[in-house]
């Protein structure tokens, strides 16, 4: 069974959960892995010791660009006269 999920690693995040998540590219739902594997031994009920084997491919990679920083705002001298003669 294949399946596609799209893979977000951002240590930037603000909210621990956010640095590493897993999504189904469709509807962007987090997988219910449990859910798979029970498909996949045909979800009869019992206990059962599972291998699961994970192989990973990048498909496509899109880097998150960093947040540009705002414009420090530059004060003209003129708005500022008494303070001309401290500038060296």
């Amino acid at each position: 069974m294949t399946k596609h999920y799209i893979l977000n690693l951002d240590p930037a995040a603000k909210y621990e959960w956010d640095r590493c998540t897993l999504r189904d590219p469709i509807t962007a739902e987090h997988p219910a892995l449990a859910e798979l594997v029970a498909r996949a031994v045909g979800e009869r009920a019992g206990s059962y010791l599972v291998a699961i084997n994970i192989e990973v491919k990048v498909l496509e990679e899109e880097a998150i660009a960093p947040k540009p920083l705002a414009p420090v705002a530059e004060v003209p001298s003129r708005m500022m006269p008494q303070l001309a003669g401290l500038v060296a």
